[in-house]
């Protein structure tokens, strides 16, 4: 029997108490079963009863609030992760043991696509012991995580080994028997509608997973995607950066290349407006380009700098114009002068192998600035020319008429006629007239940059060439050399070969005229004896050089013909020169020879044979006899004796 005032007020504070301490289920069951112990009445096991279930329903309640402050919790600390922008790699990883831990899984794992290798990977696993499974690579299509990419849906499995709904493939089976897995969901990462990646859970038993489950699998799904999207555009941002610095860096040496080229071309239009020279051009660029600048003219002769082989720059000269740019040539940087289609010359560059674009450019102008100087200069010197030519004609037509007047015009016009010059005659060697005006221009060039005048008279083209100070000493020497190579950078010049010939150095209008005459006659003798194409003086002519020039120069000519026997003789007291006489006067006869020189017939053909050995082996040739045989004659006539 009950006593009357038994209550269920213990058992229902025993339930609170539970309720608050956050018991286990079946401690609730247990209050009920103590008060049945105790024998209390039906009115108050119905009334612990109907408590109990109260308070179990409470207890469900209170269970699943925690588990949704948990998961809010999890899911706010990763929205705090996403926030900071923290490592993508620490933030996936926080992602999947949330994922593990929320839903109570053994394991949780997050797949990505290679797009290069065309499959999927694993990108992130928590809770995994399989070497294999970690290391799975798996084929699109294929499996669960296959099925939800196509779909784009959730797909959860209780049993994978037994579901048929995937497409099972030896390399999944392997890695997930090897990993223990049974009961696995999987939810899309979407992006844009797009799936960029697939978040599992698994078990190692098999599991039914709730709608609840799925939901929070899926939102951890979506901040997963939200942290590759943010890392994604954070990549491209970086690479947007990058590429705008690398642009500003660009603009900034180009604008730096741009102002460096105009300060360049401002100080280089300077110089030539201020009237520089070639070699001034020439070291500013060298100083601008922290090289070494050397300017060749059309014929690679060197107008500035050190000289440079033209012959092993003809290859890159004719490339640079090709190009219309400068070309590397080894360890040089060539760039054509050109004027239109007219190679006006060549620059090149030492001491720079490494040249950027903007040095080149800098280079390539430098060779524009050079091509306007180049022809400023030459018309320059062609007008001049002009106007001397015109003294040089009046020159030469009637040098009598007035002499002073024709040196002080020359004076006005920078040509000092008291002073030495040499006077060349230069003919085409065919004698075409037509060529005459190219010749003209041929001329024109050679003296570029020099104080010569040059003028078509007559059927040639003569110049007025000023002789160095350094050939004062032999002027007779030097119109030799100097009509040797007029003649050979004329021809180089003009196309064509050219005959040139050289007059006397002579000053004074008077004297000029005359040397012209010599140069004329030394022309035609060259002509006439077959060596057109050459250049010559008077003295190179021999003989016919001695009848030819004005001067009659007898003591040059014997001098050139019997000199190295005279200074034998002279040096060890020997009589070559006589015996030589006597060879010629006897007509060749060693025995009369040696009885007109009182000695043995083998002391004359040892002398002879020393005479061989001095003048070679032609003294007695025809035209060398003859001209050994006049030298005796003139020397013998102007008092030499026997030397």
């Amino acid at each position: 029997m009950n006593h009357p005032d038994e209550s269920a007020a213990p058992a229902l504070r025993r339930l609170l108490d539970l309720l608050a301490s956050g018991a286990a289920t079946e401690d609730f069951a247990e209050v009920l079963a103590d008060a049945r112990r105790r024998g209390a009445s039906a009115g108050v096991l119905a009334e612990i009863d109907d408590a109990t279930w109260q308070a179990l329903r409470v207890h469900r309640t209170l269970r699943q609030h925690r588990r949704r402050e948990a998961e809010l919790t999890a899911l706010f600390d990763t929205a705090g992760d996403l926030a900071a922008s923290r490592d993508l790699d620490t933030v996936l990883q926080a992602i999947v043991r949330r994922a593990r831990m929320l839903l109570g899984t053994d394991t949780a794992y997050l797949t990505l696509p290679d797009e290069a290798a065309g499959d999927t990977y694993m990108r992130v696993t928590d809770g995994s012991v399989s070497i294999l499974f970690q290391t799975l690579r798996l084929s699109l299509g294929d499996g669960l995580g296959g099925l939800v990419a196509q779909t784009a849906r959730p797909y959860a499995t209780p049993d994978y080994r037994t579901d048929e709904r995937f497409h099972h493939t030896g390399t999944i089976d392997a890695g997930v028997l090897d990993e223990g897995l049974v009961a696995i969901i999987g939810v899309p990462l979407l992006l844009g509608g797009q799936v960029i990646g697939v978040l599992f859970a698994a078990d190692r038993s098999p599991r039914a997973f709730s709608p609840d489950e799925v939901a929070l699998l899926c939102t951890l799904a979506a901040h997963a995607a939200i942290a590759l999207d943010t890392a994604k555009s954070l990549a491209d941002t970086r690479a947007a950066l990058a590429e705008l610095n690398a642009a500003n860096e660009l603009v900034r040496a180009h604008s730096a290349a741009v102002q460096r080229a105009e300060q360049a071309h401002d100080r280089l239009t300077d110089l030539v407006l201020r009237g520089a020279e070639v070699p001034d051009v020439a070291a500013a660029v060298a100083h601008l380009l922290d090289g070494e600048i050397a300017v060749l003219d059309a014929e690679g002769e060197p107008l500035a700098g050190r000289p440079a082989p033209a012959a092993e720059l003809a290859g890159a000269v004719a490339a640079s114009r090709a190009e219309g740019r400068s070309v590397r040539h080894g360890e040089l940087w060539v760039c054509a002068v050109l004027a239109g289609h007219d190679t006006l010359g060549t620059l090149v560059l030492r001491g720079r192998p490494g040249l950027d674009d903007a040095d080149r450019r800098l280079f390539e102008r430098a060779g524009v600035v050079t091509a306007l100087l180049l022809l400023l200069r030459r018309s320059v010197a062609e007008t001049e020319n002009r106007v001397r030519g015109e003294l040089l004609t009046d020159l030469l037509t009637a040098p009598e008429r007035d002499p002073a007047g024709l040196t002080a015009r020359g004076r006005r016009l920078g040509v000092d006629l008291a002073r030495p010059h040499l006077v060349l005659v230069a003919e085409p060697a065919d004698h075409d007239g037509d060529d005459r005006g190219r010749l003209a221009g041929a001329a024109r060039r050679y003296l570029f940059g020099s104080r010569g005048v040059s003028a078509e008279h007559g059927e040639a083209v003569v110049l007025l060439v000023p002789v160095a100070p350094g050939d004062a000493d032999d002027p007779e020497q030097s119109a030799e050399s100097t009509a040797r190579r007029a003649a050979e950078r004329l021809a180089r010049l003009a196309g064509f070969p050219v005959t040139v010939g050289a007059g006397r150095p002579a000053a004074g209008p008077t004297a000029l005229a005359a040397s012209y005459g010599e140069g004329l006659r030394c022309v035609r003798a060259l002509r006439v004896l077959g060596r057109a194409g050459e250049g010559a003086s008077a003295r190179a002519l021999g003989f016919l050089g001695v009848l030819l020039g004005d001067g009659h120069d007898v003591d040059g000519f014997v001098g050139a013909a019997l000199g190295p026997l005279l200074a034998y003789d002279a040096c060890r007291g020997t009589e070559l020169v006589r015996t030589l006489r006597a060879y010629f006067d006897c007509g060749g006869s060693l025995t009369r020879a040696k009885d007109e020189l009182h000695v043995h017939v083998n002391t004359v053909v040892q002398r002879l044979d020393r005479v061989e050995a001095l003048l070679g082996r032609d003294w007695n040739q025809p035209e060398r006899s003859l001209e050994l045989q006049l030298a005796l004659r003139l020397q013998l006539l102007a008092g030499g004796g026997d030397g």
